[in-house]
């Protein structure tokens, strides 16, 4: 009876044991994702995954490399958990500058999915915006793999349009597309916090 108690008291021990170790592993990994070397790194990935090429070249097997269309159906995945399930990714031609929409009627949204290395300017916020009157939708956004000017970011002021950045749009990503969010919480952007209490 004596070694069947200090079995299981072994085993309760080792058990918390692991179960410590789980955490501090977890803990130090989420303390890495969220630094904005880690994020920055990751939406200069995904520009090189969705950049247009002006010459050909050869990537090792490893790298995913797509076109940007494939970047707009990409952003449509992410940002269904922020505007909606229903999503439609416009064609690529004659959009007028809508590239992806989600949901209709007075809750309708519309984006626009620059994958750019260099900061984005006004137009595009003043297209979706133009649209946004057009298609009495409610709200807009504007995602780039880069940031936004200044003067894109007076533009937008009061028009009821999101600017998200490549840095945003990675925590965006792993946050809500990864079977790995369950478990790791990022840091957002100009928040002192190590959590995000409501989704983005």
């Amino acid at each position: 009876m004596e070694y069947f108690i200090l079995a299981i008291l072994l085993g309760f021990i080792f058990f918390q044991w692991k179960k410590s170790k789980t955490f501090k592993e977890l803990e130090a990994n989420k303390k890495y994702l969220s630094t904005e070397e880690f994020k920055r790194t990751l939406a200069f990935g995904i520009y090189q995954r969705f950049c247009k090429e002006n010459d050909e070249r050869s990537y090792s097997s490893i790298f995913l490399k797509n076109n940007p269309i494939e970047f707009e159906h990409f952003i449509a995945d992410v940002f269904k958990h922020k505007y909606g399930e229903s999503t439609f990714v416009t064609k690529s031609s004659g959009d007028f500058g809508v590239d992806i929409e989600h949901g209709t009627g007075d809750v309708k949204v519309l984006g626009q999915a620059k994958c750019y290395k260099d900061d984005v300017g006004y137009e595009p916020i003043a297209i979706i915006h133009s649209n946004m009157v057009k298609q009495n939708a409610s709200r807009g956004y504007v995602v780039t793999t880069s940031d936004f000017t200044e003067h894109a970011r007076s533009y937008a002021e009061g028009l009821n349009i999101d600017l998200i950045t490549g840095t945003e749009l990675v925590e965006m990503w792993i946050n809500y597309s990864n079977p790995v969010s369950e478990t790791i919480t990022l840091k957002a952007i100009n928040d002192q916090s190590n959590q995000i209490d409501t989704p983005i």
